[in-house]
């Protein structure tokens, strides 16, 4: 059987739009009884408390419980930072002045690097950057299209 070019690229060009595309989901559980979960990136607020999905990377984004009391960009709160890139995820927990302790706060991944996370219970948890140099907190994931999961007062 022969095709001709012309087949052969839309055949080829079929094959290619079945590539699933890159996407990551952020889910939030509050189990406070108080406050909203808040997902931004830069100046748009991307949720507050529903689950968000992102179509390609989501690149620098912070997640906190507003309390009421926390600034646009988490100021006064506990703070979580994430970018989910297929190959290069990392996210971590900030109490960075002038982030500082609210709630109890934690997160981890899942659809890949299932059980990697981390939880802050108080204002002087080992598992928060408390300075810029902190950077052995971060918590990496490397699998493609992976999801997380944020948790507050768990």
């Amino acid at each position: 059987m022969q095709f001709s070019l012309a087949t052969a690229t839309v055949i080829l060009a079929a094959l290619v739009g079945t590539v699933v595309a890159e996407s990551h989901t952020v889910h939030f559980t509050n189990n406070c009884g108080f406050g909203t979960p808040t997902l931004i990136q830069g100046p748009n607020v991307l949720s507050t408390g529903g689950d968000y999905t992102s179509n390609g990377p989501l690149i620098s984004a912070i997640a906190y419980l507003q309390t009421g009391s926390c600034g646009f960009n988490g100021e006064g709160c506990t703070l979580i930072e994430t970018t989910l890139e297929n190959g290069a995820s990392s996210t971590d927990i900030s109490l960075i002045p002038p982030h500082t302790f609210s709630v109890t706060s934690g997160f981890g991944y899942f659809n890949g690097c299932d059980g990697a996370g981390a939880d802050c219970t108080s204002a002087d948890c080992s598992t928060a950057f408390h300075q810029p140099n902190d950077t052995f907190v971060q918590v990496a994931c490397t699998v493609d299209n992976v999801d997380l999961a944020i948790t507050f007062c768990d």
